[in-house]
């Protein structure tokens, strides 16, 4: 890793900001990053001393934020019995059936490879919800994520997941009691957590699902417990149609009046997912400023369904974009997932529409987003759901959190607007710089003593001894 935190970016194709509106686009061609962070952007002169890197032919975004991950997940991708089920049976046939297999080895490679397959995509800031715990673990995951996070140059948010209380659906499991629960947030808080809006090191109150991880009382003090330690409040809601049925069945109310009732809405709330809502639970979360990460490829892997971000965002919900975890979506990249919004929205609002003799005002879904809106969402959109005010813009004074693509693959060759590229041509451009805080982290499309092949390597043994030890536990 490159350590020096000054430099001239050069005479770039296009830069896009992670802005809204006018400000989406800057002019350039140049930023200067003095100290870490956002010196100028416009037509620069270099310095004396001043190194320099050369964006010409390039196209220039800020490194992306990715709200919602399972990192342990990474080396479940694509197990044949979960590939085909939806929900339900896929929790079973896969993240919970492997849990109990990870060791402090393979679950530090899984950490390594979910990292560093966002790090070449462009990302710089990963929200981990962490759920694997139980009773009297040997290792200590949450230290090993901020180990492989802290070797890489990258900031890391964990989502300190958990259960103290069974669902049908997970027989078998250890749980943790509520007052180990709140320790245990509370010893990472004091020992990781940093509030700065450019921190590398965040702590998040994330048990796994409101309506069945947490008791009702226990859900409520969960969100008083964060409140109290000035931290934020993550979690899965309303994945499926089950969330509705279930919720209604036990409570007599939707989800998200469930957690309203239970101090589980608000700006320091942000839920995964978000498929399946009802108007009236779209139009609370957007007057309590909930955010949601949306994590399209995931959700269309298991069938679950396309979430309305777009209507999220203007009843007034904050939107951001996630990947999930690997186990569910077997590219767990952010320029994947960004194409995949992108899309994927647009066949939403084409979905809507009718015939003019039945009402229809509108042919197809191509105007309901642009592709300044979904790098929005997956930079400053991000930023703004975790709290880090300082990242996830190109603007001055923010930190140098800055991804830099080189367009050379024939995919993006004929490009009327190279600035699209990277979102709206899919697959992954090769990734000329990655700068975190100003230290460059990649270069030229390679992380500094990482071999690759051995990493796969490594990766491939993993896979083979979980499934031994999945095997022998039957």
């Amino acid at each position: 890793m490159n350590t020096a935190s000054n430099w001239l970016i050069r005479n770039a194709s296009a830069i896009l900001t992670g802005l809204g509106g006018g400000a989406a686009r800057a002019v350039g061609p140049d930023i200067r990053v003095v100290g870490g962070r956002i010196a100028a952007i416009g037509t620069l002169q270099p310095e004396t001393g001043e190194p320099l890197i050369d964006a010409r032919d390039c196209v220039v975004y800020p490194a992306w934020v990715n709200s919602h991950h399972h990192l342990f997940q990474s080396l479940l991708k694509g197990v044949p019995e979960g590939l085909d089920q939806n929900l339900d049976a896929w929790l079973n046939a896969v993240p919970l059936r492997y849990r109990g297999a990870f060791d402090e080895h393979s679950f530090r490679l899984a950490a390594r490879i979910g990292l560093v397959e966002l790090l070449r995509s462009g990302c710089a800031t990963v929200a981990d919800h962490h759920y694997l715990y139980y009773p009297d673990m040997p290792f200590d995951g949450a230290a090993i994520l901020f180990d492989e996070a802290q070797a890489l140059g990258m900031r890391l948010v964990l989502c300190r997941g958990g259960a103290t209380r069974l669902r049908d659906t997970a027989r078998g499991r250890q749980l943790e009691t509520l007052d180990a629960y709140l320790a245990d947030v509370q010893r990472l808080v004091a020992r990781y957590h940093d509030p700065a809006p450019d921190a590398y090191r965040r702590i998040v109150m994330a048990p796994t699902s409101p309506p069945y991880s947490v008791s009702p009382d226990g859900l409520r003090e969960t969100a008083r417990a964060a409140r109290s330690l000035g931290i934020r409040l993550h979690s899965h809601l309303s994945e499926t149609v089950d969330y509705l049925d279930e919720v209604q069945a036990r409570h007599g109310m939707s989800p998200v009046a469930y957690c309203a009732e239970h101090e589980w809405l608000g700006e320091d709330v942000w839920f995964a997912h978000l498929v399946k809502l009802l108007p009236e639970e779209v139009q609370l979360l957007g007057a309590t400023r909930t955010g949601v990460a949306h994590c399209p490829q995931s959700n269309a892997r298991l069938g679950s369904g396309i979430a309305d971000v777009v209507a999220m965002e203007a009843a007034g919900m904050r939107i951001s974009l996630g990947v999930d975890g690997a186990a569910s979506n077997e590219a767990c990249d952010m320029l994947s997932e960004t194409h995949a919004a992108w899309l994927l929205q647009r066949a939403k609002g084409g979905e809507r529409a009718l015939p003019r003799s039945a009402g229809g005002e509108h042919e197809g879904g191509a105007h309901v987003l642009k592709v300044e809106d979904v790098l929005r969402w997956g930079t400053a959109g991000g930023a703004e759901v975790l709290g880090l005010d300082a990242v996830g813009s190109l603007a001055i004074g923010q930190a140098a959190d800055i991804a830099i693509y080189r367009l050379d693959d024939p995919r993006y060759f004929g490009l009327h607007d190279p600035a699209i590229g990277p979102i709206a041509c899919g697959g992954r451009a090769r990734l000329h710089t990655l700068l975190i805080g100003g230290r460059r982290v990649v270069d030229n499309d390679c992380v500094a003593g990482l071999d690759l092949a051995e990493l796969g390597r490594q990766a491939a043994a993993a896979v083979i001894e979980l499934q031994r030890r999945v095997g022998a536990r039957r």
